[in-house]
């Protein structure tokens, strides 16, 4: 197994060519947009098909759906508390979606096609995760061998389903190398995408003077790429993951804040849509009517409840080495946010529509 400055430089690896994708102009940018959609569609459907027909052995529709691994070494039997935590892999899949939003500028007919983009995002995830979800726990048959760290894959247990029922059939695990290929391909394509967005989202702050050295972010060359703030965003990624080589721990809040974030982002002007603005909001071409207002309560709820189920603990008993500090980190953001903006913020910042 690599060790983590091995990892480390992998992984920085991989974000410089993801800088490099990002630094294309426009139109080539749009093409790595392309192929991302296409094989994140094409692979999810070839993968459902192979790997329910390749393994010898599956389980059964009962054990996929009502099968809880109270035996997993975490601490953790109770049955609900399982399904409560199992819920947040929803969370860490259907995410990215506002995509279409941060890239609204570059975006034809944009009042209309960027809400369609993020509702077909949401769509599409859904309904493919699930069914790719399904036909993957469809070869977990033994799950504590699967995350035993003494198996082929070393305790992976994705990779060590997958090569299990590829060697069981041909005798050998060239099969699953090609299936985690196609994976990490996706997996690839997205990170290059998230760096598309942060880019975006970097740039249109800068542009509203809402970051430090805003002057120095809102600039794009000729080719309309706003390069400054795409290296920016491979800087802080690669240094957000440095924290890994001092602690884990660590790391891992990083992580869960970063998704938790995310969707509180999400829920925040959904929340003062349906509260204070419920009669001053004005809806542009897409909306949804007199379902806007339950769809989005319903929003609300949800990011509230998986907000509580981030913060849990996920091993027992609690230690400094299994606590959970997303609550602590989620706290530590938003105090400073809120600090930042009643004594400093409030006096300057206008809006995008003031400024311009």
């Amino acid at each position: 197994m690599a060790s983590k400055y091995v990892v480390l430089a992998i992984y920085c690896s991989i974000l410089i060519m993801h800088g490099l994708i990002n630094s294309l102009p426009i139109q080539w940018l749009s093409w790595f947009g392309h192929l991302g959609a296409f094989w994140n569609v094409a692979g999810v459907f070839a993968l459902t098909i192979l790997i329910p027909a390749v393994a010898k052995e599956r389980a059964r529709p009962e054990f996929i759906f009502t099968h809880f691994n109270t035996e997993n070494g975490m601490g953790i039997h109770d049955k609900a508390y399982i399904l409560a935590v199992g819920l947040l892999m929803s969370q860490y899949s259907v995410i990215g979606y506002d995509t279409s939003a941060h890239m609204i500028e570059e975006t034809k007919n944009a009042d209309w096609n960027g809400p369609i983009g993020i509702i077909t995002s949401v769509a599409l995830s859904t309904m493919f995760g699930w069914i790719y979800l399904v036909a993957l726990t469809s070869i977990m048959v033994d799950i504590p061998y699967l995350l035993s760290p003494d198996n082929d894959a070393g305790g992976y247990a994705i990779a060590q389903a997958l090569y299990t029922s590829f060697h069981r059939r041909y005798g050998t695990g060239a099969g699953a190398l090609a299936c985690l290929g196609v994976i990490a391909v996706a997996i690839f394509l997205c990170g290059s995408a998230c760096i598309t967005s942060n880019s975006r989202m970097g740039y249109a702050f800068s542009r509203d003077g809402a970051m430090p050295l805003s002057r120095v972010w809102y600039r794009v060359n000729r080719h309309e790429v706003p390069l400054n703030v795409v290296w920016l965003s491979v800087a802080v990624a690669f240094v957000m993951a440095l924290t890994s080589l001092g602690s884990q721990v660590a790391f891992q809040a990083m992580v869960s804040i970063a998704t938790l974030g995310l969707y509180i982002a999400y829920a925040l002007p959904v929340l003062f849509r349906v509260t204070t603005a419920r009669k001053s909001f004005v809806p542009g071409p897409f909306h949804l009517g007199r379902y806007g207002l339950v769809v989005g309560w319903v929003a609300v709820i949800w990011v509230a409840t998986v907000t509580v189920l981030f913060a849990l603990p996920v091993a027992y008993p609690v230690a400094k080495e299994t606590f959970n500090y997303t609550p602590v980190a989620i706290g530590g953001v938003l105090l400073l946010s809120l600090a930042a903006w009643v004594l400093h913020a409030r006096f300057w910042f206008q809006g995008a529509h003031d400024q311009h």
